[in-house]
């Protein structure tokens, strides 16, 4: 998604306003005790610092039509000194994705916070990173979903796909797997420019029949929680209620929680 005129305007009024906010000292360029007619750093210094033209920042700042990239406003963000919002707030505003935001990168370990928000819930639980790929979940979760979180396949949508052993676990399947899709597809759309996420939908959509032609779809949902119905080996048909949270500070994460269960006829 392209940034507005609204949010080119405000994005340069947010730059301009942390510019004129940072002291030479605090950003440590030389000469800053000379004599100065606007507070804060001069374009030309903040350019310097994050290695960009002049000519080009200055443009950012008056809210023109320009080309950025993530690089240069990770750049811009150290110069800057933001904090953590204020970054997610100038990726945010430049439409784009934050390369240093990304959770669940290969082998990274999930937020201590959240495991331990994982272990303090006794409903089923379990975080997703944004290949919707399960990163950690609880002892309840294991027992429930012990044909995907036992197993080697760790990714929701491989597993929903590709794992013959879905179909039966997973009631309604047909219709839980197009909501599962369109959701994903809406959760992904502001990072289409993810390599990952284009590499996992072309996997799948080779792989699976099922996938490409609801893919096709172009179905877009909500992650909206509500009931979800399974049927267990051991236990039988079991209805939860299923809620999403987004955790503060890691938005590429999702925290899953299935409350109940509930009697399977007080669903019907």
């Amino acid at each position: 998604m392209l940034p507005s005129p609204e949010h080119r305007r405000l994005l340069g009024a947010f730059l301009r306003t942390h510019r004129e906010r940072l002291t030479p000292a605090e950003a440590g360029v030389h000469g800053g005790s000379a004599r100065r007619r606007t507070p804060g750093l001069r374009r030309e210094e903040v350019a310097h610092l994050c290695g960009l033209s002049p000519t080009w920042y200055t443009w950012l700042e008056q809210g023109r039509d320009v080309s950025v990239s993530p690089t240069a406003l990770a750049r811009i963000a150290e110069g800057l000194h933001l904090t953590p919002a204020e970054r997610a707030y100038l990726f945010e505003l430049a439409r784009k994705r934050d390369p240093k935001a990304d959770g669940g990168a290969a082998g990274e370990r999930p937020p201590a916070p959240l495991l331990a928000a994982l272990d303090a819930i006794a409903a089923p639980a379990y975080l997703l990173d944004r290949l919707w790929t399960a990163r950690a979940w609880n002892a309840a979760a294991e027992t429930l979903f012990s044909g995907w979180l036992g197993g080697a396949e760790r990714n929701q949508l491989r597993y929903v796909f590709l794992d013959p052993s879905a179909r039966a676990f997973i009631c309604d399947w047909e219709n839980r797997a197009r909501r599962l899709l369109a959701e994903f597809r809406a959760d992904t759309a502001r990072r289409s420019d993810d390599a990952d996420v284009s590499a996992l939908v072309q996997e799948l959509r080779g792989a699976s029949p099922a996938f490409a032609r609801m893919w096709d779809d172009h179905g877009v949902l909500d992650r909206e929680g509500g009931v979800r119905s399974f049927s267990h080996p051991l236990e039988g048909l079991l209805v939860f209620e299923q809620v999403t949270l987004n955790p503060a500070g890691n938005r590429d994460y999702k925290l899953v929680m299935l409350l109940g269960p509930t009697a399977a006829e007080d669903a019907l």
